[in-house]
């Protein structure tokens, strides 16, 4: 699943991160906290891996 934008892949790097073990999990706030809980190594790859050029900064929300 690719990311819909650049801030959730970001997030998504940041607690792949954590699940690695490269950055400390007390370090998460927000959405990379609850991805880093919620999501495995491989949807989190997923996500971070997802080409950026294109994407919005912030997602539009549900309206």
């Amino acid at each position: 699943m690719p990311a819909k934008s650049k801030a959730q892949q970001k997030a998504a790097g940041a607690a792949l991160a954590a699940k690695r073990g490269d950055a400390r999990k007390s370090d998460l706030k927000g959405a990379s906290k609850s991805m880093e809980k919620s999501m495995s190594e491989r949807e989190l790859e997923a996500l971070a891996a997802t080409k950026h050029k294109g994407k919005p900064e912030h997602a539009e929300g549900k309206k």
